[in-house]
Formats: structure tokens, sequence, C-alpha cells
């Protein structure tokens, strides 16, 4: 009887951290980091994660277009840090991956502009100044 207790007690940890990693109806902004002009450069740009990713390999820091993140779901400060997440625009379905490099205060995304245009697709959030978004860490 305990040893089911105790499996049904981690079962639930699981499944809370596994939905924790996502989040809905989420407000995204944008940021102007322009990584191309400054090589890439986490110090550059004061970035939070720059104490733990500033020396990854640039094809790393290439990969994806960055993100503050400050979301309803997932670890926040350094866990965080060098994870991507998938974006998906709530509007149109297009989706993007950006990678956390920083940390925000709105309680959503502050996206790499690039990033936030390739998914606002229909100039809905450039208009409004923000798109609405769900997030999922991958």
């Amino acid at each position: 009887m305990q040893v089911t207790r105790v499996s049904m007690l981690i079962l639930a940890t699981a499944v809370a951290r596994a939905a924790a990693q996502q989040a809905s109806g989420v407000v995204a902004t944008f940021n102007q980091y322009n990584p191309e002009r400054i090589g890439w450069d986490l110090r550059a740009v004061s970035a939070f994660c720059s104490t733990w990713d500033a020396d990854m390999p640039l094809a790393w820091r290439q990969r994806y277009g960055w993100t503050a993140f400050c979301g309803p779901a997932g670890a926040h400060g350094e866990p965080s840090c060098g994870r991507c997440l998938q974006v998906t625009n709530t509007a149109t379905g297009v989706r993007a991956t950006a990678r956390v490099v920083d940390q925000c205060s709105n309680g959503g995304l502050d996206l790499y502009v690039a990033v936030f245009r390739q998914i606002d697709t229909d100039g809905g959030g450039m208009a409004s100044g923000h798109l609405v978004v769900d997030y999922e860490f991958r």
C-alpha cells in the first residue's frame, strides 16, 4: 500500500512538471537584440543568460532566434537559460523556435524582432505591438 502511494506521488509530480513546461494565451512583445550586428555576443546585450551561455559555440548561439522569458509556466532564471521554446502565434498557427537568453518582466516573452516577424504573418502583432502566443519548452 505504501509503495503504491509513493508511486502515485512520483507520477503526479512528473505530470505536473510536464504540464508546467507550456502555456497558452501568453503575450509576446519584441526586442531589438540585433545579434547579427554584435556577432551573437550575449555579453554585448547584457543578457541575463550570458553568465552561463556566452561561451557556447557560435553555431549554438546562432541556431535559433533569441527570446527573453518570464512566462507563467516553466523554470525561470538560470534553469531556463539556453532552453528552446516552440512559440505559436494563436491567431495564425505559425510556429518558430526561440532560445531563452534573457529574462523579462512582462509576464510573457520578449522575442527578438526577427522571430516575432517570422510568426506575425498577418501583421497583427506589429500593428498592436504584441502577439498572443502559446509556448512549449523543447
